[in-house]
């Protein structure tokens, strides 16, 4: 046991720099002492030589890669072995255990390098394995991307189209987009943005879609009135992006629409109703205001309310008023010319305003017309009822007067008007 120790110790020494885990120089003594007195019964003819390929097998798992292990083991195996077993180098049985030491380092040598081979193999297939479940996980993940996308896309309340940036054909359009363009899914794809729009849509949108295409812009959006083939109108709020990939190269762009006709049009309901009396339909006093802002050079203004209205609401009752109020306003839009707007003030006040007045000719003329129409009786349930009217006028540069003045003469002018009706 002690020869075999030694060997253990020697052979230890010697693997000292060669390419292995960190082991001690105790513990690798520990993992070559059972080999070498197996060794050493071999080269002694008493057991198989198997022992080499098993000691050979142990450094290979425990690490040792180096073909300096080998080299330097085999030289273990050659001398120290054969010295372990010989009492000398005269000894008479020296030949026959050098042959064995010679079968046994080679026994050792071809195991190292199949287990080295192993090993290798090993690692090339732990390695390929990590690759392929990594590509796996990678291709999970982008079908699994995918497939969020897909269901987004087709499940969209919103219309989603994707086009080639090369060519500028549209790749895929799903439900949504189809039903707003009011275009079948099935005949978009391979045809162009303007092919699909057509010329009575594409309009402006077309100038910014090519900037797109050629990278000059990465998106814009715009609000466009679309006429579908059927004929039929919606109002299309449309958006449309580069996507680039992570290298920021541009991939496609990707268009989304949204149907805003039932919003637009509850929109401008909104405004209507903001800006037009209620009753009669005429422009209210906020919107006639910002017309009377908004206008350019002269104009002329007619305040006028009604005589007798009262005494109407009070013997007629409130929907008689109505009725009359409603009639005023009808025969006020029949008697204006096109320069002249006229608005519902409140109760039984009236405005109108002629826009680009040419003088006090004008303006006496419009008032006259409105005189005569509203001197014709109203039928209020089968009664003629007639009412009168009071009338101020003033003639104006807007770009000197400001409204609250304007608007006082006006007022002045109207009851003196009416002061001059009553003095008669």
């Amino acid at each position: 046991m002690g020869a075999a120790h030694d060997l253990a110790v020697r052979w230890a020494a010697m693997l000292d720099g060669a390419v292995a885990p960190t082991l001690t120089r105790a513990q690798v003594e520990r993992l070559l002492d059972p080999y070498a007195a197996g060794l050493i019964d071999a080269v002694r003819g008493t057991v198989d030589t198997k022992v080499a390929r098993e000691a050979a097998e142990a450094l290979v798992a425990a690490n040792y890669r180096d073909p300096l292990a080998v080299h330097r083991s085999v030289l273990v195996l050659c001398k120290d072995l054969v010295r372990a077993v010989c009492a000398g180098p005269d000894a008479p049985d020296g030949d026959v255990v050098r042959d064995r030491a010679v079968d046994v380092a080679a026994e050792f040598a071809a195991a190292f390098t199949a287990g080295l081979r192993n090993a290798a193999l090993t690692e090339q297939e732990s390695t390929m394995a990590a690759v392929l479940d990594a590509a796996r996980e990678a291709e999970a993940k982008r079908q699994l991307s995918e497939a969020r996308f897909q269901a987004i896309f087709d499940g969209a309340s919103v219309g989603i189209g994707t086009i080639d940036i090369t060519t500028g054909l549209v790749v895929d359009v799903n439900s949504a987009m189809a039903e707003t363009l009011g275009v079948p899914a099935h005949l978009m794809p391979g045809r162009s943005v303007a092919d699909i729009l057509g010329p009575i849509n594409i309009g402006s949108a077309f100038e910014r879609f090519q900037q797109l295409l050629t990278g000059q812009v990465e998106s814009f959006r715009t609000e466009t009135v679309h006429t579908r083939p059927d004929g039929s109108v919606t109002i299309v709020d449309l958006s449309m992006s580069v996507i680039r990939d992570s290298a920021g190269k541009p991939r496609f762009l990707i268009g989304v629409t949204v149907d805003v006709t039932e919003r637009k049009q509850l929109a401008d309901q909104l405004w209507y109703d903001a800006h037009h009396d209620s009753l009669t339909g005429l422009p209210n006093r906020l919107l006639f205001f910002d017309r009377l802002a908004a206008a350019d050079g002269q104009v002329g203004v007619i305040y006028l309310d009604l005589d007798g209205f009262k005494e109407i609401n009070d013997r007629r009752g409130h929907t008689a008023g109505d009725r009359v109020l409603c009639d005023v306003a009808q025969r006020l839009r029949a008697a204006l010319p096109e320069n002249a707007v006229a608005a519902r003030l409140g109760g039984d006040e009236f405005i109108v305003l002629v826009e680009e007045c040419t003088g006090r000719a004008e303006l006496t003329a419009v008032s006259n017309k409105i005189l005569a129409a509203l001197r014709e009786p109203f039928d209020v349930a089968g009664l003629s009822v007639t009412v009168g009217a009071s009338i101020g006028t003033a003639l104006v540069d807007t770009h000197s007067t400001a409204i609250d003045e304007l608007m006082h003469a006006v007022d002045s002018a109207m009851y003196r008007d009416k002061a001059a009706r009553q003095g008669r």
